[in-house]
C-alpha cells in the first residue's frame, strides 16, 4: 500500500512542472485580452511568461513593444520593436511603430550620409536573407553539375556548347549567391546593436569613469557595440562617434 502511494506521489511530482507551464497560445490570448482591456502591465507579464518558455516571434516582441509604448516606457518599447524587426525585417507596421517610439527619445543623432553605390550594394546584399542566398547558391551549383553531366553525355557540338555555357553561367551565379550569403552572414555577426536603458549615460573616451566625457546618451537610443573590456562597452552611434559606456546601461538586441 505504501509503495502504491509512493508511485502515485512520484507521478504527480514529475507531472507538476508540465502542468504548471501554461500553453503559449493560452498566454497569448490572455495577454491580448489584458491589452484590449487597457491592463498593459498584465499583458506584459503574460508575454514575458511566453518568453520564459524560450519562445520567440516577431508578433510577440511587437506586442510587447506596443504594451510598453502605451505605458510610456520608451526604452523597452524601442528594444522590443527592434527585436521584432530583427525577426521580420520587411514588416512595415513594426517599422512605423518603431519610428513613433524613436520620436520620443531625447537624442537627435543624424546618421552619416551614404553614397548611392553603398545604398545599391545594400539593396542587393539584403534583397534576400543569408539562408535564401545560400539556398540559391546550392540550387545553381546543382544546375552546374547537371550542365557538366550533359556536356559529357551529349554528342552534337551545339548541344555540348549550350550545356557548357549553361554550366559556366550556373557556376558564376552559384559563386555570386554564395558570396552574398557569406557577406550577409559576416555582417550579421559583426552587427551587435543595443539599446540604452539608463535614463542618461555619459560616454567616456576610455573605459573608466575618470576619463574624459565625450558625449551623453539617453534611454531609447540605439548603439552599436564594438568591443568589451571588464564591465565597459565600446560603442558607436549613428553619426560615427565612439566611446566607452558601462555595460549595464544598455541591453543587447541579439540575445535570443
Amino acid at each position: 500500500m505504501n509503495k502504491h502511494w509512493f508511485l502515485i506521489s512520484a507521478f504527480w511530482i514529475l507531472l507538476a512542472p508540465c502542468a504548471a507551464q501554461v500553453p503559449a497560445d493560452s498566454l497569448f490570448a490572455r495577454a491580448a485580452e489584458a491589452y484590449n482591456a487597457g491592463d498593459y502591465d498584465d499583458a506584459i507579464a503574460h508575454y514575458q511568461d511566453i518568453l520564459s518558455q524560450d519562445l520567440h516571434s516577431a508578433a510577440l516582441y511587437f506586442n510587447l513593444g506596443n504594451a510598453y509604448y502605451k505605458l510610456g516606457q520608451i526604452a523597452p518599447s524601442i528594444y522590443h520593436y527592434e527585436k521584432a524587426l530583427l525577426l521580420d525585417p520587411g514588416d512595415s507596421e513594426i517599422r512605423n511603430n518603431l519610428e513613433f517610439a524613436r520620436n520620443m527619445t531625447l537624442d537627435d543623432i543624424q546618421p552619416l550620409p551614404r553614397s548611392d553605390l553603398h545604398k545599391a550594394y545594400d539593396r542587393v546584399l539584403y534583397f534576400f536573407g543569408m539562408d535564401v542566398w545560400a539556398g540559391i547558391g546550392i540550387g545553381f551549383m546543382f544546375l552546374f553539375v547537371l550542365g557538366a553531366i550533359f556536356y559529357y553525355l551529349l554528342y552534337l557540338p551545339n548541344q555540348k556548347r549550350i550545356s557548357l555555357i549553361g554550366a559556366l553561367v550556373a557556376l558564376l551565379l552559384a559563386g555570386f549567391a554564395s558570396a552574398m550569403a557569406y557577406l550577409n552572414f559576416r555582417d550579421y555577426r559583426q552587427d551587435q546593436p543595443a539599446v540604452i536603458f539608463s535614463e542618461a549615460v555619459t560616454v567616456h573616451a576610455e573605459p573608466n569613469p575618470r576619463s574624459e566625457a565625450v558625449f551623453e546618451l539617453h534611454e531609447g537610443t540605439k548603439v552599436q557595440m564594438l568591443d568589451r573590456l571588464d564591465n565597459w562597452v565600446r560603442l558607436r552611434i549613428a553619426d560615427g562617434q565612439t566611446g566607452w559606456a558601462p555595460e549595464d546601461s544598455m541591453k543587447a538586441l541579439k540575445d535570443f
